[in-house]
């Protein structure tokens, strides 16, 4: 019962031995615990003390980040560490490449300035999903995904398109990617050539010039794939679905954003906007 509820067996036994009585501060710990125990399992269980204590602060409660942290230990609520991210690029084709213009230039100042794009791999019981992300760099919103059973240029073709229509950007963007067959290929850059944007890609074999958009596969698998077992393709593709549109996108708070989501990022970007030209 305690475990359900998010409350220590400690907490539970002092209040039991008390005759059923219940003070005032007991009952705020306890309330605290739950707390605590929301913020940490709507985070998938990836939120530690920081961000934890970050959400109890906008939900109206004053604890310190040290009392949230002693709180988690003894609710046994421990962060999920961060794993390794993995390069899957081959770029052994005939396609034309194009010069790193990014060169690791991670921090941009206006939305639909920067996009960056990458494929990463799920295993589940029935074989390999496949997922293309593009990512605006201001936000680090994911704006365009696509997942399919296969890494041909269609996969990333669909998450670039689906990143058109929701942001339909002006000219003149920079689209790095890394050497991929996928993002070599004509079709695809036909795309970005009528949408005149200026194309970038990383130099052979180095990650870290596209580091975050690997970064946040980083955080997909660590968040959820290492937790879970996917019987069925159909079975990931809903749960990354959901994670990217209802939890990164909208509530995962972002260090190098001062610990808020993309989409309250951006909407603190429009609000300023808004003020400066009224």
């Amino acid at each position: 019962m305690c475990k359900v509820l998010g409350v220590s067996t400690s907490g539970y036994y002092k209040w039991l031995n008390q005759s059923g009585a219940i003070t005032e501060r007991e009952e705020y710990r306890l309330e605290i615990q739950q707390k605590i125990a929301k913020s940490f399992h709507e985070s998938f269980g990836t939120y530690g003390s920081p961000r934890v204590h970050d959400d109890l602060t906008e939900w109206g409660y004053s604890v310190s980040q040290k009392t949230v942290a002693r709180m988690m230990k003894e609710m046994g609520l421990n962060a999920v560490q961060k794993e390794k991210f993995v390069v899957t690029t081959d770029s052994n084709h005939d396609d034309k490449t194009y010069p790193n213009q990014l060169n690791r230039q991670f921090n941009v100042d206006e939305p639909n300035e920067v996009w960056v794009a990458d494929i990463t791999y799920i295993w589940t019981l029935e074989g390999w999903v496949y997922l293309s992300s593009v990512m605006d760099l201001f936000s680090r919103k994911i704006v365009g995904w696509s997942l399919a059973s296969h890494m041909k240029k269609e996969l990333t073709i669909q998450a670039l398109n689906m990143a058109l229509v929701n942001r339909q950007p002006g000219e003149g963007l920079l689209h790095h990617s890394d050497r991929g067959s996928q993002y070599s290929s004509q079709d695809y850059n036909d795309i970005l050539n009528e949408n005149k944007m200026i194309i970038s890609m990383s130099r052979k074999g180095d990650p870290y010039d596209n580091a975050c958009i690997e970064s946040f596969h980083a955080t997909l698998k660590k968040d959820l794939i290492y937790r879970r077992r996917f019987k069925t393709r159909d079975e990931a593709i809903k749960a990354i679905n959901y994670y990217i549109s209802s939890f990164y996108n909208t509530r995962r708070k972002h260090s190098t954003l001062g610990n808020i989501s993309p989409a309250e990022f951006e909407r603190k970007y429009n609000r300023r906007e808004v003020e400066l030209i009224s």
